[in-house]
């Protein structure tokens, strides 16, 4: 009996699933088209930073190094 009621929801279920699918497809009943159904493959927006913002990151990155040439040449 459980078993009987499982297969009932799930045909439920794909039938609920079919008028969706037709929703969303145009409702001609046909499959939606490669570029409706597929994802749009869309990339994160290029950051811009500004001259600036660059020359404070390469100046900080340098000190960076300057500290790390220092440690090791120390540790030697």
């Amino acid at each position: 009996m459980a078993i009987d009621s499982i297969l009932a929801q799930i045909d439920a279920e794909i039938a609920r699933l079919s008028q969706v699918r037709a929703l969303l497809g145009g409702g001609t009943g046909k499959p939606a088209t490669k570029a409706a159904s597929a994802p749009r493959a869309r990339g994160r927006k290029k950051r811009v930073l500004s001259a600036d913002a660059r020359k404070r990151i390469a100046e900080a990155q340098r000190k960076r190094w300057a500290a790390q040439r220092a440690k090791s040449a120390k540790a030697k």
